[in-house]
């Protein structure tokens, strides 16, 4: 079958000499199998995969094919008045892909606003809102290594498409069965004809006035923004300028960058894995730290949706805060200040993922705010802010996921790293005038809330053989485990592919209301649990570990033994 496919596109007169060449020249007859036993997959994250050709690679081949599927989908639904926003970041082919996609939707008639340069993921998120677009693509591969690339598809709520939108699309794409089917126009063309818009300045402006407003204590912002030293690194992606003038226009003058990672560039040449989750992207940042002497350090990744920070501890060494421990932080000082200044509203949400941290729900319990679980992924977070606006008397002020993704406001729809530099900022700022820094704020939350600890690990496991090691990791878990983990027993297994919650104890069963996904979660009788998933985006299991200590020495010996016992059941059905 991945035969056949190589051949077609050796032989297809719609794919360059380039490609062929590329094609003809792999040796390897596993590579070839890998390019092409699949079409790269279409899912509620779009597309993303390593760059080359191939159906099973990102090229302009699977991006002109998703885009003229997606042309198809928007025609069917809104038939007339159709517009899509555009970005793309600082990744290798990036640009190229952003203007064939351009070109795909001008030539099926559609209007294109494109982001002139590269631009954070959330601000197209922004621009579709503020534009009032049907749809918007943004090109990026967020955090992945140098060699990915992706194509992530917007709602005209500004949100990622979620499952039933996402199988739509697919089925259009899928309805394409060769590459004349895929259309194009020259763009200069599109522009003469007006149906080409390059945004610039305006949408730019429009964009940080509104992140500016989100913060809560304006007054200790301008009194004292200057006094607050910060490192930052846009780790060589689309972060630098905006998270730079949001902070100076709030009045942040001591804001120092790591130059050799300041500028765009899609190799990473200083950060093989460009994300913020991995402490290795903050070396530089702590060199510079050692003379400047910073309150706090801070990075993003590529396409500025995430952001992780590191602080000081008592020890006075630097270190790296988890997502759950910086969204603690945020939750705790977005509720406390709106309480204080009296703005904290009634009917208040917050909202987090299934595999973030429990120790929100008694902070949002503290404040009268209530607490909502989605499925893993950002876009469940925007799908219930436009559900508070349209069906529920609910007014959403946060939510956070633990892999580093953060969001107030409802004018952006995705975890926004701008908007969070912001708040983090602020936070910082207001402990550095209570005599305090954040990694002892944090550590007054463990003391009056419980020292939860959570871990992520990540398996790869690549190509066909890696992704069937996979499903029967899952199905083992899902159906032949045992119900005790060590001398532990396990109470409930939530499985969000069959919607079941299954009460171990009491031997009853619930309907669990969220979407369906190939997701098992399991808690035990100390309130600790650990989660199974596949990763949406690369060839991985992921399995998520929380439990809680009465120190942070007990955390991290209990999270040892956690570890060890989860890891053995995953290691006996891989090996």
């Amino acid at each position: 079958m991945y035969r056949e496919k190589y051949e077609y596109w050796l032989s297809s007169p719609y794919v360059d000499d380039d490609g062929k060449i590329e094609l003809k020249n792999i040796e390897d007859e596993k590579e070839i199998e890998d390019r092409f036993y699949k079409d790269l997959e279409f899912g509620t994250g779009g597309l993303r995969g390593v760059i080359g050709i191939g159906s099973n690679r990102m090229n302009i081949y699977t991006v002109g094919k998703a885009t003229e599927g997606l042309s198809k989908y928007l025609i069917k639904k809104y038939n007339t008045s159709i517009s899509v926003c555009i970005a793309y970041d600082c990744r290798i082919m990036s640009k190229e892909f952003a203007e064939a996609a351009a070109s795909n939707l001008c030539a099926n008639g559609i209007e294109v606003n494109l982001f002139k340069t590269l631009h954070p993921t959330p601000m197209l998120s922004y621009a579709v809102r503020e534009l009032k677009s049907k749809a918007g693509v943004v090109i990026t591969a967020s955090h992945n290594p140098k060699q990915y690339n992706g194509y992530k598809v917007y709602g005209e709520d500004g949100g990622q498409v979620t499952d039933d939108f996402a199988n739509e699309i697919l089925s259009c794409i899928e309805s394409i069965s060769d590459f004349s089917e895929i259309k194009h126009m020259d763009l200069k063309e599109a522009e003469n004809k007006g149906i080409l818009h390059m945004l610039g300045e305006n949408i730019d402006k429009s964009y940080i006035e509104k992140v500016k407003n989100l913060a809560i204590r304006k007054d200790l912002i301008e009194a004292h923004a200057k006094d607050l030293k910060i490192i930052y690194t846009p780790l060589h992606g689309t972060g630098n300028i905006p998270v730079r003038r949001a902070l100076k226009e709030l009045g942040y003058e001591n804001v120092n960058i790591v130059k050799e990672q300041e500028s765009p560039d899609g190799s990473f040449p200083t950060a093989e894995y460009p994300n913020p989750e991995d402490p290795r992207v903050f070396k530089l940042a702590l060199d510079m730290a050692q003379a400047i002497k910073p309150d706090i350090i801070f990075g993003t990744d590529p396409d500025c949706d995430r952001i992780g920070i590191v602080v000081k501890n008592v020890e006075g060494q630097y270190k790296t805060l988890t997502g759950n421990q910086v969204g603690v932080l945020l939750t705790h000082y977005i509720l406390s200040s709106l309480k204080e200044i009296d703005k904290l509203p009634k009917n208040g949400v917050v909202v987090k993922t299934i595999v973030t941290t429990e120790m929100v729900q008694d902070i949002a319990k503290e404040y009268g705010v209530e607490l909502v679980n989605v499925l893993t992924g950002f876009k469940y977070i925007g799908e219930k802010i436009k559900e508070f606006k349209s069906k529920e008397n609910k007014e959403y002020i946060f939510g956070f996921e633990e892999s580093y993704g953060y969001l107030a406001g409802d004018f952006v729809r995705d975890k926004d790293a701008v908007i969070a530099a912001t708040l983090i900022c602020e936070m910082t700022l207001y402990y550095k005038t209570k005599g305090m820094s954040l990694y002892e704020a944090l550590l007054n939350l463990y003391k009056k809330y419980g020292f939860y600890k959570e871990k992520l690990i990540s398996v790869e496991l690549k190509g066909r053989e890696g992704h069937e090691k996979i499903e029967k990791i899952l199905q083992y878990m899902r159906h032949s485990m045992k119900r005790t983990l060590g001398d532990a027993k396990i109470v409930k297994k939530l499985d969000y592919k069959l919607s079941v919650e299954k009460d171990l104890i009491n031997i009853n069963e619930n309907i669990i209301h969220l979407p369906k996904s190939n997701v098992l979660k399991f808690i035990m009788e100390d309130k600790s649990w650990f989660v199974v998933r596949p990763s949406g985006t690369e060839p991985k299991i992921k399995i998520y570990l929380s439990i809680i200590g009465n120190s942070l020495k007990d955390a991290e010996e209990k999270m040892n033994v956690f570890e060890k016992r989860v890891m053995k059941i995953i290691d006996d059905v891989n090996c």
